[in-house]
């Protein structure tokens, strides 16, 4: 069990987790993790699943709905754990009851929505954190402190990818439908690119990107994870399978990303990120991902003009436990860390993948 610090009104802070899903799961295995946090309730619409899971993790409440478990009385946070197009309404009820709220990534369906949700954090005095689970990988943190420590030089070029051969989660689902899911790999798994990228280059701001999305497996019903749920789909195929983009950064440097649901390529999932700096570059290769608990990782420089590179060691990160853990240390801080807490990272986010659309739909460069 983990002892957090700092303080928060009574013993013990009591968590709502709305969600079923391996997401979800996630939350309530980290929770159960922490000294002083307690599960109380849960929501979700799957009732076998539901009623397995309170009986799990021994918790005393469970509500079919989402609005049901805001109304229990006596709750200090939730965890958000479902379709994206929920994030925004769910989050917004909870902080106006005065709720600290974890969500799945991304913020929301689009950046205004992200906006609604970062105003009502800001209006209630809460925390609003957006679940980043893979920036908290050991070999991402191991690369974070080389670079902070000046040791590659001044970063001038990154491409960060996830990219998949039959990845496509759930064809004809909430994933594929645009107005549930905000958008395909981009939104979904390409955020975490973009989260793990800007924060290995020291969160630099974004002048501009211009990006292409690509629909050519997938409608076809291609591409899927389960090639079973292609017969029998509820939604039109509407979001990309593939996108890539070119970010230029403010200083000059430029950063590339690529996300993949479905590509004709090697089947294990890639996750990487390659960084050139004027003093050093790196390579972080993690074939298998996100499953590969520690990537491939190797450090170029030189040392009195001859090459001197090594390979750093790194442990696996603790992902959805330390996104938690996190979480709960925020809340526990007091109003003088919440405000720092408000989700601004996660709606920055947001922001650049709209310019990432706005410039596919256009076929132009976007300004941020």
């Amino acid at each position: 069990m983990h002892q957090l610090g700092g303080s928060y009104p009574g013993d013990t802070l009591k968590v709502g987790v709305i969600g079923l899903g391996w997401a979800g799961q996630q939350h309530l295995d980290a929770y159960r993790e922490l000294d002083g946090v307690d599960v109380v309730a849960l929501a979700g619409m799957e009732a076998d699943l539901l009623a397995q899971l309170t009986g799990e993790y021994a918790v005393p409440h469970a509500f079919g709905t989402w609005e049901e478990l805001l109304d229990l009385e006596g709750l200090d946070a939730v965890s958000i754990a479902v379709p994206t197009f929920l994030h925004a309404p769910i989050a917004i009820a909870a902080l106006d009851r005065g709720l600290h709220v974890l969500s799945e990534k991304p913020i929301a369906r689009d950046g205004n929505e992200g906006q609604e949700m970062v105003d009502a954090a800001r209006r209630a005095g809460r925390v609003l954190d957006v679940a980043f689970n893979h920036r908290r990988r050991g070999d991402i943190q191991v690369l974070k402190r080389i670079i902070d420590d000046g040791d590659l030089g001044r970063p001038y070029y990154a491409k960060a990818s996830w990219v998949r051969r039959s990845g496509i989660p759930k064809l004809g689902s909430w994933f594929t439908n645009r107005e549930m899911s905000g958008g395909g790999p981009l939104a979904d798994i390409g955020v975490h690119v973009l989260d793990y990228a800007l924060h290995l280059l020291g969160e630099p701001k974004v002048m501009s990107v211009s990006a292409a999305t690509f629909a050519e497996l997938g409608p076809r019903g291609r591409g899927g994870n389960d090639r079973a749920t292609a017969l029998s789909t509820n939604f039109a195929y509407e979001v990309e399978d593939f996108a890539s983009a070119f970010i230029r950064l403010e200083g000059g440097a430029t950063l590339i990303i690529e996300s993949g649901w479905a590509s004709y390529r090697d089947e294990a999932d890639l996750m990487d990120f390659s960084v050139f700096g004027t003093d050093g570059g790196a390579d972080l290769r993690a074939a298998g991902a996100p499953l590969a608990p520690v990537a491939e990782l190797r450090v170029y420089t030189e040392k009195d003009g001859k090459n001197a590179d090594y390979t750093p060691e790194a442990k696996p990160g603790r992902a959805h436990r330390a996104v938690v853990e996190d979480f709960i240390t925020a809340v526990r801080g007091g109003e003088t860390v919440w405000g720092q807490h408000d989700g601004s990272i996660a709606l920055s986010r947001a922001r650049i993948i709209d310019a990432c659309y706005q410039s596919a739909a256009e076929h132009r460069e976007v300004q941020l």
